[in-house]
């Protein structure tokens, strides 16, 4: 393998982690956006729109976690092969697996 296919499957690791990043934190807005619209009392059919956009949000969390476990894991792989010593985008690979807590996954 090359050290551009390296270099690809760990822009592809870094941008379904932030996807997976992006969908908590969407969710979160959400449910407050959520209390926040019945705190205030408003229509139960604003409140049942958002409902089902966070429930799409929730859905959509595990496909990402497991599209990240596949490719950390490729990743992982990537790295032990010995063509890839000491280039920096084993470094690059290498730093990127540890900014990954992989019990999240």
């Amino acid at each position: 393998m090359s050290l551009k296919q390296l270099n690809i499957k760990t822009n592809v690791v870094k941008r379904i982690y932030k996807e997976h990043i992006a969908y908590g934190k969407e969710a979160e807005t959400q449910q407050k956006r959520i209390d926040k619209l019945v705190a205030e009392g408003a229509d139960d059919a604003d409140i049942r729109k958002q409902k089902e956009v966070l429930e799409e949000t929730y859905q959509m969390i595990p496909d990402v976690k497991k599209r990240l476990g596949v490719a950390y894991k490729e990743l992982q792989e990537m790295t032990k092969d010995e063509a890839y010593a000491s280039s920096s985008e084993l470094a690059e690979a290498v730093s990127t697996l540890q900014e990954i807590d992989p019990d999240q996954l």
